[in-house]
């Protein structure tokens, strides 16, 4: 909804702006101009991307939400889930936790948090990583240089639409001038109008740069902003998993490493000392958790 509100305050305070001043709303309908404008952004779309951007972008954006899917409560939700798999591992053995990470599905631990179970992205990361501890065969050092590839490979993919969407974003207002260009031709090569004529076509001409900087300023770029956003909310989700597990892995219990993964998180949605510590007692308190100690 945040995307959509953007678009109608971004419509209302042009047109509501333009028709303060006595402008002509018709004017501003111009087909010819769209084609050129639209026609020329999606073909160099087509051209600076190959197939995979192409499919990728095409997948995100009708994805793209306006609510904020990793708030504080997911985060909370994540910690808590990480203090229990931590926990049953100091307390049965790692080993112990090899059912709940190959069938997610079926552990009593995972399915207490449906929300984080329906993100594939963090149930892969977390459950592969945590295999990983189990099998024993990797220090912490190395586990950590592992994550950081992979961080870094899922933010240069998920980059891809992004530079996509915002090169469009950067190409529109020279679009836009190149629709003006074109239509003030058009107007100073037609033969016998009289300046009362060229007048109106000059200003139809013009609306060409009107819309291409509209459509790029306050409708494109802001989608490309978006994602990015969004991109930033995952990576802090995986660096949440992340530095918890390493804190595990280089000795600490499961309530520290907890506090290690809330310092990483934003201040917006970082929850307090206090706050932490008691979702973490109540979910102690669970029976259902099988993560006490």
């Amino acid at each position: 909804m945040l995307i959509l509100f953007g678009y109608v305050a971004v419509i209302a305070s042009v047109i509501g702006g333009y028709m303060m001043v006595g402008g002509h709303l018709a004017v501003l309908f111009q087909p010819a101009e769209i084609v050129i404008i639209c026609g020329a952004a999606v073909g160099a779309f087509i051209a600076s991307n190959n197939g995979k951007a192409i499919k990728a972008t095409m997948r995100v954006v009708p994805k793209l939400k306006g609510s904020v899917k990793y708030n504080k409560v997911l985060f909370m939700e994540l910690m808590a889930l990480l203090y229990l798999l931590l926990a049953k591992g100091r307390q049965e053995g790692m080993m112990a936790l090899e059912r709940d990470v190959e069938t997610p599905a079926e552990s009593p631990l995972f399915t207490r948090y449906p929300k984080l179970m329906a993100d594939p992205l963090l149930m892969e990361f977390l459950t592969d990583y945590l295999r990983l501890m189990i099998s024993g065969n990797m220090d912490a050092f190395e586990i950590e240089a592992l994550m950081d590839h992979e961080i870094e490979t899922f933010q240069h993919e998920a980059e891809i639409p992004v530079n996509a969407i915002a090169g469009v974003g950067d190409g529109l207002p020279a679009f836009g001038i190149v629709a003006a260009v074109m239509g003030v031709v058009h107007a100073l090569g037609a033969e016998g109008l009289t300046p009362e004529e060229v007048g109106p076509l000059i200003a139809a001409a013009l609306v060409g740069t009107f819309l291409g900087i509209l459509l790029a300023y306050g409708f494109v770029t802001p989608l490309a902003t978006h994602i990015r956003h969004q991109i930033g909310e995952v990576e802090k989700m995986l660096q949440c998993i992340k530095v918890t597990l390493l804190a595990n892995l280089n000795g600490y219990a499961p309530p520290i490493a907890v506090e290690f993964g809330r310092k990483v998180l934003y201040s917006t949605e970082r929850p307090s000392f206090n706050e932490l510590e008691e979702h973490v007692r109540s979910v102690r308190s669970q029976p259902s958790g099988n993560g006490q100690g």
